[in-house]
């Protein structure tokens, strides 16, 4: 049955399917488009007012789908506003104008129906209407192309002689309305796609077509056809396979997520496959092993036990084809991976032949950047990077020597063998080869670690050898690729530059390094516009500011403060706070975490009023920020009242306190100390012998806002509590 727009009964609770066949689809954009139409398909339907019980995406690699039910028949009729011309326009001595007959004319109403209000403009001419709802077979209709060439991917091709473009060329299209076809086409060129009910099975186990009676009856015809829509019931089938097969190898088996991701995404009806390989290939490094599989063959790696530890000579895959031949995807499976593992064995046997330094004068052949040299000269600059913190660090001299000896061999590993033909096994490779060589663990371990975190959910290096020639590597790529102008803009960044920072601020946090990242920033800079010729004040400017929004970002995301409170601690263009928080990443990150937990258990509240009160006060003064002993600039001959007395003895308590929270980071005892001169504060604003601030007399006025200005300068060596934002 065929579908016009305009013949649906009315009724609710309608279903609707959408199936877009196609080639082989990749399985990363399959991925996305499922991300792509959760988040889409929903936002278009409640923008032409329809609601929906249910909004369910499938895909397979030859098929997209979208499941709505619970669909009306037709949007709600809704009444809608509309602003017309000026009333004076409009109307001349109480008569309508050709304007306000023509608006009239315009809107399909009658001259009695335009109402004149008065607006913050003056008064206006409106109209109300009532819109009648759309079908929804109408809508559908218009909205079924939109989704799916909306969608967005990498490298989406034309087919045919048509200016279409997708990712894979789009086959056939389903389309259903409840039971009956909703006609939609798709016109390529000189081929045009008509939707029906028919779809496709599976390649080799249902090649058939298949019918589809009605919306609802999706997911359950296409299993029938040998083919699981539904993502996520493939993924638990595969997870039941996998672990089924570990089992009866007596073996244990770790589920990659992203590996197990990729490989639903390209199977319609999986199945696991045992394979086997050559116990002699076990000599190998384990990582050697699980790389070629997982990353180069989508293999799983079956293990002796849960520790995964040492590896069994058995691999599972999954098919896409019929199980009945799976013996024969076997063998077929096993040729490749014995190939693949025999060329790792001859690297890796070749790449022992030699200590891992004799690989450094190789590293003078490859190029890291254009303008900044080879990997050699990475490695130079490297080492006298991690050199500089190691000495802001105060490390010992066995420290500095494993630093020192790391920085020269951490990059040594990219011109083997086995890293050329595997760049995966970066840094894994170069801390067995330094082991083999002779090299200290500590530095055999950095050589590793160095690369960490590899990702957002990597884990971060745990040694100091290894955080120092990490923080070392990345500081030399930000300062170079910064210094010749390649910032990263929008979402384009070539470099990982945003990654690099990030991983700067954590590692330094989470290791508790005190480091002054200004101070590197300024050195490693300095070195570089002796070379390049460049503006040093401009570079540091600019990775300042990039630093800085990253600690912004971090601050916020992972740690979970509120917004006004890193802008607390970070200042609001105040480049006191900007140094600061540059010089002392860890006082930073302790500042926003102890601000967050005082405003979590109300002692924020209690300090917040006067704080700020005079905070905003002594802005009148001139008071360097920095001053925070009274004794100096504040005259108590010129005191006229007592609550000014008690001010200033209070002050004289916040000292010790402030110089106290300063030394240590301990800022509990600075707000103790800011909560119990509160109510002085108070009384001194609005008590009984209440002051005014600005005082007719000039040297009163001062003397009273050097008062307010000590206590904010002591409130800022915790933050700027202008930025905070009361009962946020």
């Amino acid at each position: 049955m065929l579908i016009k727009p305009e013949n649906i009964d009315r009724k609710e609770n309608l279903a609707f399917l959408l199936e877009v066949g196609t080639e082989e689809l990749p399985a990363s954009f399959l991925s996305s488009a499922v991300a792509q139409w959760k988040s889409l398909i929903p936002q278009s339907l409640q923008e032409h007012n329809l609601k929906s019980e249910s909004v369910e995406i499938y895909g397979t690699p030859r098929r997209l789908a979208v499941l709505i039910k619970g669909l009306p028949s037709q949007q709600a009729d809704r009444e809608e506003e509309i602003k017309g011309p000026p009333a004076q326009t409009a109307f001349k001595d109480g008569k309508p104008t050709p304007a306000a007959q023509g608006f009239a004319k315009k809107q399909g109403v009658e001259l009695d129906a335009l109402e004149i209000r008065n607006t913050d403009k003056g008064d206006f001419v409106f109209v109300r209407k009532l819109i009648p709802g759309r079908r929804i077979a109408e809508i559908l209709t218009e909205l079924v192309p939109q989704w799916i060439f909306a969608l967005e991917g990498k490298r989406l091709m034309r087919w045919g002689d048509g200016d279409l473009r997708f990712s894979r060329p789009i086959r056939w299209l389903v389309s259903l309305l409840d039971d009956a076809v909703l006609p939609i086409e798709l016109v390529n060129g000189s081929e045009t796609i008509k939707s029906d009910r028919i779809s496709q099975g599976h390649r080799v186990l249902h090649p058939q077509p298949v019918i589809i009676p009605q919306a609802t009856d999706y997911v359950n015809v296409l299993r029938l056809a040998s083919v699981a829509v539904n993502i996520e019931e493939r993924t638990n089938i595969i997870v039941e396979e996998i672990q089924n097969s570990a089992h009866k190898l007596n073996g244990s088996v770790e589920i990659y997520p992203d590996l197990l991701e990729e490989v639903t995404n390209l199977v319609e009806w999986p199945s696991a496959v045992i394979g086997e390989f050559e116990s002699e290939f076990l000599d190998l490094p384990t990582e050697v092993i699980t790389t070629v599989m997982v990353h180069h063959q989508r293999y799983f790696p079956v293990f002796k036990d849960s520790k995964q530890q040492e590896l069994l000579p058995y691999f599972i895959t999954i098919s896409n084809g019929d199980p009945a031949k799976s013996n024969i995807v076997a063998v077929g499976n096993a040729r490749v991976i014995r190939a693949r593992l025999a060329d790792g064995k001859f690297f890796y046997d070749a790449d022992l032949k030699n200590p891992l330094d004799s690989f450094l004068p190789e590293l003078a052949k490859v190029t890291f950047q254009e303008d900044l040299g080879s990997l050699l000269d990475k490695v130079g600059r490297i080492s006298k990077i991690a050199a500089q913190i190691a000495e802001q660090l105060q490390l010992s001299p066995e420290q500095s020597h494993n630093i020192h000896r790391a920085a020269l061999l951490c990059k040594a590993d990219l011109v083997s063998q086995m890293v050329y033909e595997f760049p995966e096994l970066q840094g894994i490779m170069g801390q067995k080869y330094a082991l083999a060589s002779g090299e200290e663990e500590a530095v055999a371990t950095a050589i590793f670690e160095h690369y960490l975190p590899r990702g957002a959910d990597d884990i971060l290096p745990q040694t100091i050898t290894g955080q120092v020639v990490g923080l070392a590597d990345r500081l030399d790529t930000l300062v170079g690729i910064f210094g010749l102008g390649m910032i990263p803009t929008g979402s384009s960044d070539p470099f990982a530059l945003r990654r690099a920072a990030n991983a700067v601020v954590n590692i330094t946090w989470t290791a508790d390094l005190a480091i002054n990242l200004q101070q590197l920033l300024e050195q490693i800079a300095t070195d570089f516009v002796a070379q390049h010729n460049k503006h040093k004040e401009e570079l540091v400017g600019n990775l300042q500011e990039f630093f800085l929004q990253r600690i912004r970002t971090l601050l916020q995301e992972e740690k979970q403060i509120d917004y006004d409170l890193v802008n607390a601690v970070l200042g609001e263009n105040d480049p006191e706070y900007t140094q600061r928080a540059l010089q002392d990443l860890l006082d930073v990150r302790d500042r926003a975490l102890f601000l967050q937990k005082i405003r979590t258990d109300g002692t924020l509240d209690k300090i917040y009023e006067t704080v700020n009160r005079s905070t905003r006060l002594a802005a009148q003064g001139d008071l360097d920020t920095k001053q925070l002993d009274p004794t100096s600039i504040v005259q108590p001959e010129l005191f006229q009242k007592s609550c000014e007395t008690a001010f200033y003895h209070g002050l004289l308590e916040l000292v010790p306190q402030t110089q106290a929270a300063q030394k240590s980071r301990n800022y509990q005892q600075l707000v103790a100390a800011l909560e119990k001169i509160a109510p002085t504060v108070s009384n001194f604003f609005d008590g009984p012998e209440s002051v005014l601030v600005i005082d007719p007399d000039p040297n009163i006025k001062r003397n009273r806002l050097n008062l307010l200005g000590l206590l904010r300068n002591h409130a800022r060596v915790l933050a700027d509590f202008g930025a905070v934002v009361k009962n946020l």
